[in-house]
């Protein structure tokens, strides 16, 4: 393999203004896509070659869909439509405003509009030992972790003899009552109803805990109390042990110990409390709050009239929103594309139009005809409705024509049958056994 330092940017000179663009999610990807070749060079940088469809990332997880039908290659989105786009798949470690340079692990680029969309990260909250031990659900890789640790507690569960040992590997512990953990929590329900009993005959099911545990005192807390109290209930009446007003003091990998002394033996803590965002060195840190970036109407980063943050590394503080939009697809979306007019406007020197939130609604899924959604004007809905308009937002806004199919395909499938069809352990996760119990070996990547 080689060397970094025999690798360049090789991103080619031009007399276009230059915007350099910082992640390739939803913000990100629809700011390239509105952004004419003609006025501008693009340059888009990320870690990873494609762009995925995060709220579809529990399925992943729990074996309901392949990780390759809810993510994108970059390069195929952009053919040569753009023409003069350049993708590169390369870590940026910082950001120096007085030279408007951007740093990469194998170069530096000049920039003249720098736009940051790097989205968020997992928030241990500086609890390292949870953050060794749990499995996060950020990114594709996470969730075939979890997906292999899952299904081979299952396969282990049903060869061991020691009933503490077989329990402990069959309670499974969701840290947050976001829509994440809420979802999540409602696929496993449905995983230990319709499928595990078939394929692990000689296991009863109904010693199978799934904990959702939640500091705030209701699930849900972005949505309305309303939604929340729907949402208890499913999660209830599917057997989902709710915990709420309920914090995680520390994990060992065998012990979950909550605050107040209660614990419970897992080898299985799902940890989605809390994000943060994804942050480049080289801002000063007034620059940012709560580790957002403070962007003024027009998402320009306070003090920076040439470097924008988008999404959810952006907090806009409005009348509204007084901590910023909320960390969904639509601000991103939608504040990309705004960027993309504005930029337009700056290198024609017209005045530059604030950004307004269209506010769309929310949604979260417990189950099959279980959902709750949140829409403007007041309107709740709730049971198949509900259901029935999350099915048809989240195929809506997959990117690419045969994602589109396959994922559908999935859920007629899944919808008549009660299956799924992806219980396949593809990258073991590994465990080793120390002084102290059985310790995670997992790649520095995944932990970063």
């Amino acid at each position: 393999m080689l060397h970094i330092k025999e690798l360049t940017l090789n991103i080619p000179e031009t007399t276009k203004p230059r915007v350099v663009i910082i992640g390739g999610g939803f913000g990100g990807v629809n700011l390239v896509r509105k952004l004419p070749s003609k006025d501008f060079q693009v340059v888009l940088f990320d870690r990873q070659n494609y762009h995925g469809f995060w709220p579809l990332l529990y399925q992943v997880a729990t074996a309901g869909l392949e990780p390759d039908s809810i993510a994108e290659p970059l390069r195929k989105m952009f053919d040569e439509d753009y023409e003069d786009f350049h993708f590169r798949q390369v870590k940026v470690t910082g950001v120096n405003p007085a030279t408007k340079t951007v740093t990469t692990l194998v170069g530096d680029l000049p920039y003249d509009f720098l736009v940051i969309a790097t989205g968020t990260k997992s928030n241990y909250f500086g609890n390292e030992q949870i953050k060794k031990f749990s499995f996060p659900l950020k990114q594709i890789p996470d969730a075939l972790n979890l997906r292999s640790q899952m299904l081979q507690a299952f396969e282990q569960a049903n060869m061991i003899k020691d009933p503490e040992v077989r329990q402990s590997l069959l309670n499974f512990v969701i840290v947050g009552g976001g829509p994440t953990g809420v979802e999540l929590a409602g696929a496993l329900a449905e995983m230990r109803k319709h499928i595990l009993p078939g394929d692990y005959p000689g296991l009863d099911f109904s010693q199978m805990n799934i904990l959702l545990v939640e500091g705030l005192d209701r699930v849900l807390p972005p949505m309305s109390p309303k939604s929340s109290q729907t949402t208890r209930e499913y999660l209830e009446k599917a057997g989902i042990i709710v915990k709420l007003n309920t914090l995680v003091e520390s994990y060992d990998g065998q012990t979950v110990v909550f605050k107040g002394g209660e614990t419970i033996k897992t080898q299985t803590l799902i940890w989605a409390a809390g994000v943060s965002g994804a942050q480049i060195q080289g801002l000063p840190p007034e620059a940012s709050e709560r580790g957002r970036y403070l962007v003024n109407p027009f998402n320009q980063v306070i003090g920076f009239p040439d470097i924008f943050a988008i999404g959810d590394v952006a907090a806009m503080k409005t009348e509204k929103w007084p901590k910023g939009h909320p960390g969904v697809a639509q601000p991103a979306i939608q504040q990309g594309q705004h960027l993309a007019k504005n930029l337009g406007r700056m290198i024609r020197k017209e005045s530059l139009v604030p950004f307004e939130y269209f506010d769309k609604g929310s949604l979260a899924i417990i189950g099959r005809n279980r959902a709750v959604a949140d829409l403007p004007k007041d309107m709740h809905l709730k049971g198949f409705l509900a259901w029935a308009a999350w099915l048809f937002v989240h195929i809506y806004y997959l990117i690419g024509f045969r994602n589109k199919l396959v994922v559908l395909a999935n859920w007629v499938y899944k919808f008549f049958t009660f299956e799924n069809g992806n219980r396949l352990i593809i990258r073991p996760f590994i465990r080793k056994e120390d002084v102290a119990g059985q310790e995670f070996v997992r790649r520095q990547a995944d932990l970063d």
